[in-house]
């Protein structure tokens, strides 16, 4: 009886380590989700332009070109999104913008 206690209490305590742990990395919406209304936010860009080129066409940009990360962390570039040329910006949360 004693052992099946200490068992059940062990196995209850176990989830409460993985709890305490936080992340590091920032948060990354989903494709298709809507900027943040301050959109681009500066800060410390943890994508690569590769992931950034990617993100700006799951989101349905196309012709994506040379896109440079600026000096508040902003890679910013230009691309075709329906069938207009435009200027995009991805900060570091993945928000897109255009003007």
């Amino acid at each position: 009886m004693k052992r099946g206690i200490l068992t059940m209490a062990l196995c209850a305590l176990i989830p409460v380590g993985g709890l305490a742990q936080t992340s590091t990395t920032s948060p990354t919406p989903a494709p298709n989700a809507p900027a943040d209304a301050n959109a681009p936010l500066p800060g410390a860009n943890s994508f690569t332009e590769g992931q950034a080129k990617s993100r700006l066409e799951a989101n349905g940009y196309t012709n994506v070109g040379e896109l440079k990360k600026d000096d508040n962390g902003v890679w910013k570039g230009t691309a075709t999104h329906s069938g207009a040329q435009v200027t995009v910006s991805v900060d570091y949360r993945g928000n897109i913008t255009r003007n």
